[in-house]
């Protein structure tokens, strides 16, 4: 199965915002600092009107401290953090967060365990008449599907109700944005997968325009529009899920978006020629002439190559490593030359450990590719693969 068949998402099925959307949510040159430890350099972003955004990235990045400095929890120590065209934080103005008109689904949901389902959803909305809350109360239960159980009280639903419940109380009083702090993680990872389907079809009811953090790939994939790659206090790469996934613009981003392999090969015309044979030039994206007679490191993931067993002299490496996933096996395969390749194979296939196979790269998209003399330096930056 090739790559572009694992990124089948929400996103494919529906309309994406459009990139020509004004933006609701600009940060410009943020920095952040904790005492003498900088979280956040130099980071700017422009979030669009009615876009799911997801900040991804390994613990520690700065992804949660991004989306506390968007909803007024912390200061920023320079830059500006602009909401509609207004500056709520820099140039000395900072707008505390009950005046941003955002939205927060926190981690534990944070419900009122004394109040029931209805009253959760209603605690923002204080200074509205009694009718029109409890209209709006009703609504937003039965946009998430919860309608029977306003009188319920936070123990007495299950981890995806209460999730439900705390989404229609952040979205109450119609926020311009709603943040997400890693809103799946406290849930069984079936309930996982149906939560990101039902979350992100309330957001696109509603018409709000989102950000959510996680550290979780297949996550923010799913969910999302748009996907920022952080990584120590920056932003490597940010783009449709199918673009970080299958173009990235580092190292980083192509290793922590699933598993990464990279055939060293020599650009020759054509073709690029590698241990497992040609791949045609035609089949890397934008592989300039400029590499002609230079050797170059294609992305491939598991479900790029394909192994086989084979006789001694039509081998390329053997079995050093293999792991049952259920409706499918992860292979590693040690080339003869000394690479590593990592191979996905239907449950059904069965190759041994140690055992001698043949490789092929069998994509049906275009690999990502990264200049091989950046290997020593392979979470600086970079030039982008693909760059002419």
């Amino acid at each position: 199965m090739a790559n572009g068949h694992l990124l089948t998402t929400a996103v494919e099925d529906e309309a994406q915002a459009p990139t020509t959307a004004e933006p609701v949510l600009e940060l410009d040159g943020i920095a952040k600092r904790f005492g003498s430890e900088e979280v956040i350099g130099d980071l700017s972003l422009a979030v669009r009107d009615g876009e799911i955004l997801t900040l991804l990235g390994p613990s520690g990045c700065g992804k949660t401290t991004t989306l506390r400095l968007i909803a007024g929890l912390e200061k920023p120590n320079a830059g500006h953090v602009r909401l509609q065209d207004e500056t709520v934080a820099g140039d000395g103005r900072f707008v505390p967060p009950e005046e941003r008109g955002v939205g927060v689904v926190f981690q534990d949901f944070a419900l009122f365990p004394h109040l029931t389902a209805h009253e959760n959803v209603a605690f923002g909305l204080q200074e509205w008449a009694d009718a029109e809350r409890d209209a709006r109360v009703d609504e937003l239960l039965e946009l998430v599907g919860l309608a029977d159980h306003g009188e319920d009280y936070p123990d007495e639903l299950s981890g995806g109700q209460q999730q439900r419940i705390a989404l229609a109380r952040s979205l109450a009083p119609e926020p311009e944005m709603l943040l997400l702090d890693e809103p799946f993680s406290n849930l069984d990872v079936d309930l996982r997968v149906e939560m990101r389907e039902e979350v992100r079809r309330i957001i696109k009811e509603t018409g709000v325009t989102a950000i959510s953090v996680t550290h979780d790939q297949e996550e923010a994939l799913s969910i999302s529009d748009r996907v920022a790659v952080m990584n120590d206090g920056d932003i490597e790469q940010i783009d449709t899920p199918q673009q970080v996934f299958q173009q990235p613009e580092s190292r980083f981003v192509a290793g922590f978006l699933g598993h990464a392999s990279f055939l060293p090969g020599e650009v020759h015309g054509d073709h690029v020629e590698t241990a497992l044979g040609r791949v045609l030039r035609d089949d890397v994206h934008g592989l300039a002439h400029q590499y002609d007679g230079s050797i170059v490191d294609l992305l491939v993931r598991p479900d790029d190559v394909t192994a086989y067993p084979a006789a001694e002299a039509e081998a390329d490496g053997r079995v050093v490593y293999r792991r049952y996933l259920g409706p499918t096996v992860l292979y590693r395969v040690e080339l003869d030359g000394g690479e590593t390749i990592e191979c996905m194979h239907n449950h059904s296939d069965r190759i041994d450990l140690d055992e001698r196979v043949g490789v092929r790269v069998t994509a049906d998209h275009e690999l990502a590719w990264f200049p091989a003399d950046h290997r020593a330096d392979a979470e600086t930056d970079e030039v982008p693969a693909g760059a002419d």
